[in-house]
């Protein structure tokens, strides 16, 4: 069972002591568990129909057989393979469930798309053998752009593959009754359409049928794992203890969550930084998630972190300590089991929306998601119009490196210079925005990057692959404080794919190249229409040459830190 302790609070001791008895003399656990939307605001709109994931761990048990009847059929049909297309909320749970925990033999693999670069996309295409291959488009909408391009592109692949009399055969549809998707699933002839409780927004749906059935596809003992979350969850107090230091810390002006996960737990904290950003970011306020941030020297923190600890084993004990001993605020959270991750979950979920009541918020809406899907819609429109997208004029240019901004520059470098000074204070953070293919060669590059920038800057970093941050921390972008800085990579898309007009048609009239592009200038033009500082790097034509150049141009500047 998952139990949290506060090894150190500081200056947030009496802060955090005094919200839990507050939590507890309002009576708000009670509350929320009864659905009183009055928790965050004085109107139902957009809480009262997305509290379903409170009835997760009684209601899914009886979910379970029909779940392991569907991953049994799919065994005996020789499937070996399953790859979930999805963005967001109906993405980042299964992949959680897949890399934490691997396929049980004679389970199958899961793997995740949630990229629409199309080097990506033929990646999986080319990975895959589809006579051995469910495809699984999941959307809560049932309209996600990226979702049904995926489907539209994987579903001709396997019909000119297999044939298209046998091609529904290998796609199951996870969505909402009466969603685009279901219905396009019933006139595809899917092998199954699994219909979500529509009160579950998608990031917090990891207990529902998006999380599960992937994780049952993998082999996890959902019996075991939703029984430990039903035991476990009797007692909340760890979910407010981990609510109530959110809270008071964003309250108090900590507002970065630095997370520490020891190895095996790695893969939760993309699943923790949507959670928390999208239902947090908004209002001018938010709590920004910093996951996966190369290790600092516990007195090279700034004093807005905190820090929550999900301890597995004790690889991360003596850093977690020096981070106690320098006075940082640290919440450790301890799970003796995998399968202590359902409870996790809840927990988290549960904290999240803690917070917002006590920043004064609403968790379960994404006011600013659209911007950057209306701008992204706009520039593919274009494109369809007039056969191209709009060309933006150089900042400055030098190598395989062009950078565009607003700010004059002699050059690229001089460019991300004049971004990170815009920084202002060490409340400031980057945000790296790599709309490039997601591969381990560009992992660490990217991470690299981000070591560079904070040793060059001594701010916080984050990093987003495009477009599946848009689906996730894309809402904090523009709903917080607006301290941002944004480093935009782009580069050459290479080879391209077309994006079929409709799932059994030659005819195409996108590509995922264009579309790639187009959510990078959408959600550029988004962020400037938010007064946010932004920077577009392009690399050239070789992602990896152009961040190896880059990387080598900034460790060679001086230190632009703060004294």
């Amino acid at each position: 069972m998952p139990v949290s302790t506060l090894l150190h609070s500081g200056p947030l001791s009496e802060s955090v002591s005094d919200v839990i008895q507050r939590v507890e003399s309002e009576r708000i656990v009670e509350r929320i568990n009864r659905r009183d939307y009055t928790v965050w605001h004085s109107f139902p709109d957009e809480i009262s129909n997305r509290l379903g994931w409170l009835d997760c761990p009684q209601n899914m048990p009886d979910h379970i057989e029909s779940l392991i009847e569907i991953v049994q059929a799919a065994q005996r049909d020789g499937m070996r393979s399953a790859l979930l297309l999805g963005m967001g909320g109906s993405s980042l749970a299964p992949e959680v469930f897949s890399q934490v925990f691997g396929a049980v033999e004679s389970y199958l693999d899961v793997e995740v798309l949630d990229s629409t670069h199309p080097q990506a996309v033929l990646a999986k295409a080319a990975a895959l053998d589809p006579a051995e291959t469910l495809y699984i488009p999941a959307t809560k909408s049932g309209g996600t752009v990226e979702t049904l391009s995926f489907l539209k592109f994987f579903f001709k692949h396997v019909s000119d593959t297999l044939g298209p009399e046998v091609a529904g055969k290998h796609f199951i549809a996870i969505t909402d009754p009466g969603s685009g998707l279901a219905a396009l699933a019933h006139e595809l002839a899917f092998r199954h359409i699994v219909l979500n409780d529509p009160n579950i927004g998608g990031r917090y749906s990891a207990l529902s049928h998006f999380g599960l059935l992937p994780a049952a596809l993998t082999g996890v003992d959902l019996t075991d794992l939703l029984g430990r979350t039903s035991t476990a969850i009797q007692s909340m107090r760890p979910a407010v203890e981990l609510g109530a230091f959110m809270g008071a810390g964003a309250n108090q002006g900590r507002d970065k969550l630095t997370l520490l996960l020891s190895p095996p737990l790695a893969p939760v904290g993309a699943w923790i930084e949507q959670l928390i950003a999208e239902s947090t970011g908004k209002e001018g306020k938010g709590i920004l998630p910093i996951d996966m941030e190369p290790v600092l020297e516990a007195t090279d923190y700034s004093c807005d972190r905190l820090f929550v600890y999900l301890r597995m084993d004790d690889t991360l004990d003596e850093h977690a300590a020096s981070l106690v001993s320098a006075g940082q605020p640290l919440l450790q959270i301890s799970l003796d089991e995998l399968n202590d991750l359902g409870t996790a979950f809840y927990y988290w979920e549960f904290a999240t929306a803690l917070a917002g009541h006590l920043m004064g918020i609403h968790p379960f809406d994404q006011p600013n998601v659209e911007a950057a899907k209306v701008l992204a819609r706009d520039m593919v429109q274009t494109y369809q119009e007039q056969g191209a997208l709009p060309v933006e004029e150089p900042t400055a240019s030098a190598g395989p490196l062009t950078a565009y901004g607003t700010d004059s520059a002699s050059s690229p470098i001089e460019a991300l210079k004049n971004l990170l000074q815009r920084g202002g204070s060490t409340e400031s953070y980057v945000a790296l925005q790599a709309y490039l293919p997601p591969n381990p060669a560009i992992d660490a590059l990217l991470t690299e990057l981000r070591a560079t920038i904070n040793q060059h800057s001594g701010l916080a970093t984050t990093l987003g692959y495009g477009p599946r941050f848009l689906h996730s921390t894309g809402q904090l972008h523009k709903g917080d404080a607006g301290r941002g800085l944004f480093l935009q990579l782009t580069a050459d898309i290479g080879e391209d794919l077309d994006i079929p007009d409709e799932p059994l048609t030659d005819t195409s009239s996108l590509t995922f190249g264009i579309l790639i592009t187009a959510q990078a200038h959408g959600d550029a033009n988004a962020l400037r229409a938010a007064n946010r500082r932004l920077l577009r790097m392009h690399l050239g034509e070789d992602a990896e040459s152009g961040l190896r150049s880059l990387i080598d141009l900034l460790s060679q500047q001086s230190s632009l830190k703060r004294k």
